[in-house]
């Protein structure tokens, strides 16, 4: 099978449903569900979190960056940890684990490579769109930042196939927004129960819709990956801002400008951005 046969297919068995992933992404998974049920409180959330050790380490170090610790008093255990960051927001990192756990079965040093520079991308995104939403665009800070995590998510599927499929990365990047992209990230983004909006605002990005300033979730979206000092390894969408490029971005915000705004909240962006790494 070819390099667009491959995609072909690939995509053809997102759009269907039919995705396969590895079975710690399933209990992952069945933990979001559990976390998401009314009926889950701080106690029953935090055992939950506690069986995850992933999970339960980057909940801690959220709840200990510049963001969520105003006070300077760092939590030391899961359970105060869940209740200084909310249910909101470790639904969002439980996301993080699932995209993560997408591409634990890649043994091939070079795709394991791309895969983390994924990461890394991803990880910057969120914590830049997190500053974005709450200071430039005024949308929800902590849907924002769940749009982050999961914007390349279909990008992380596909690293996970690419050891089957050798050159299923490669090419023209056309053909991979059309064929992987879109369809494969549509096809994972619904598999994950991820909300209209962000699948809206996701979508928004991959068509490079924004207005400047920001004013949606997907303005912001786009905002933060353009902004983003690392850059996706995956192929670049036609038009794309380059990192270099993306440094000249400015405008006014009230009495101030977007270059002052991301001055004064770099520590926060990073500190943001090494909880999730």
């Amino acid at each position: 099978m070819d390099r667009l046969d491959a995609l072909k297919s690939i995509a053809a068995q997102a759009i269907r449903g039919e995705l396969s992933f590895p079975t710690n992404v399933d209990a992952t998974l069945r933990l979001q569900q559990a976390l998401n049920d009314p009926e889950c409180h701080a106690d029953m959330a935090a055992r939950l979190v506690q069986a995850e050790p992933l999970l339960a380490a980057r909940t801690v170090a959220i709840a200990n960056s510049v963001t969520y610790n105003r006070s300077g008093n760092d939590v030391t255990n899961v359970r105060a940890a869940v209740q200084r960051v909310g249910f909101r927001t470790l639904g969002a990192l439980a996301a993080s684990v699932i995209v993560r756990q997408l591409s634990s079965e890649i043994t091939d040093p070079a795709l394991r490579a791309r895969a983390d520079a994924l990461w890394r991308h991803s990880a910057h995104v969120a914590a830049l769109a997190q500053v974005i939403a709450r200071r430039v665009s005024f949308v929800d800070p902590e849907t924002a930042m769940f749009a982050g995590i999961v914007h390349e998510v279909g990008g992380f599927y596909m690293l996970s196939k690419a050891q089957a499929y050798p050159g299923l990365l490669d090419g023209d990047a056309e053909e991979w927004l059309e064929h992987g992209e879109v369809a494969v990230g549509r096809g994972v983004l619904l598999r994950l129960g991820v909300p209209a909006p962000v699948m809206g605002a996701i979508e928004a990005m991959w068509n490079g819709m924004r207005a400047l300033p920001p004013e949606t979730l997907g303005d912001t979206l786009l905002l933060a990956n353009d902004l983003s000092p690392v850059a996706s390894p995956l192929l670049e969408r036609p038009g794309a801002t380059t990192v270099q490029a993306a440094a000249t971005i400015d405008f006014a915000v009230g009495d101030g400008t977007l270059a002052r705004i991301m001055e004064e909240s770099a520590h926060e962006v990073q500190s943001l951005t090494s909880a999730l790494l």
